[in-house]
């Protein structure tokens, strides 16, 4: 394991490391939120948004809080939502819980959270899990914080029924 370890190492110089054999079959396999389940979740919040005449700005991101798609729609209800969509669907991916929690601790019995600097502590983010494992979230900015979650509920379960 040492040896396997050092020739690793040494191989990330020159960017040959990999790993076979037994060892790699016992890794986990971590699924991934493609760009196209991404529009696919996009597309079924912005439907839910139009229905209710709840114009918005939705974000999907990977597992790691990074973008995969926004959009703003017209006449979207927070200007500021293109900013607070994806930081919400960035904190609900990086804590694996939805963002309204974290808001529930400032308000409750843990203000410290306060001291979670770039994070977005408010309603409207929620991980996306499959198989029980975070593959990414989805953040909205509507008018309301319950606008906020009906929207992205709606965008998950078109992926994960």
């Amino acid at each position: 394991m040492l040896r396997l370890l050092r020739t690793c190492v040494a191989s990330v110089l020159v960017g040959t490391c990999s790993v076979g054999g037994a060892l790699a079959q016992t890794l986990p396999v971590q699924p991934v939120l493609t760009l196209e389940a991404a529009r696919v979740v996009l597309k079924a919040a912005q439907a839910k948004a139009q229905a209710e005449h709840w114009p918005c700005v939705i974000a999907v991101v990977d597992s790691s809080g990074l973008p995969i798609v926004l959009e703003r729609m017209d006449d979207a209800a927070v200007p500021a939502g293109v900013e607070l969509a994806p930081g919400k669907a960035r904190t609900a991916a990086l804590f694996r819980r939805p963002s309204g929690a974290l808001e529930d601790a400032i308000n409750g019995q843990r203000p410290a959270a306060l001291s979670a600097r770039g994070f977005v502590l408010m309603r409207g983010g929620l991980p996306i899990s499959v198989n029980g494992r975070i593959v990414g979230a989805i953040g909205v900015s509507a008018d309301t914080p319950d606008h906020d979650e009906v929207i992205a509920k709606a965008g998950i379960a078109a992926l994960v029924p």
